[in-house]
């Protein structure tokens, strides 16, 4: 660690660790997961990387920028008579796409009343400054 943080203050480029990399976009997810299940839709949103550039399918409609995917959560399953339910993520699959980018795939399983929606989806995420984000997200359902 001290010796990355020396390479880092002289300017020298370091290698990116795909397994670190791999544990942060775990926990992207992961933090997802659980603020969504605390019906934090803004902490949900942290995952997504807050641009005009996010592009989000979901079935056959398509979202384009972070505001447009927010409200359109909003709208989903919030307010009266809405809920959001119980989300999980299983069988996910990471593979890197270089140092800065990475291709994930899964299924969700969302428990609401009276139904559980599961599906497939595909993510593609970017290390950024502050840290992995989800640019594009293609959910069946």
């Amino acid at each position: 660690m001290q010796a990355t943080m020396m390479m880092l203050m002289l300017g020298i480029a370091t290698m990116a660790d795909p397994q670190e990399d791999r544990a942060a976009i775990q926990q992207v997810l992961d933090d997802q997961a659980a603020a969504w299940n605390k019906g934090d839709l803004p902490g949900f949103m942290k995952g997504y990387l807050e641009s005009d550039d996010l592009t989000f399918y979901s079935g056959n409609a398509k979202t384009k920028g972070w505001k447009a995917t927010l409200e359109r959560y909003q709208k989903k399953y919030q307010g009266t008579g809405k809920e959001m339910g119980k989300l999980k993520f299983e069988e996910l699959s990471i593979e890197m796409l270089g140092d800065d980018h990475a291709l994930v795939r899964g299924r969700f399983r969302l428990e609401l009343k009276g139904e559980t929606p599961t599906g497939i989806f595909t993510l593609i995420l970017r290390k950024t400054k502050a840290g992995w984000r989800i640019i594009h997200d293609h959910t069946s359902g």
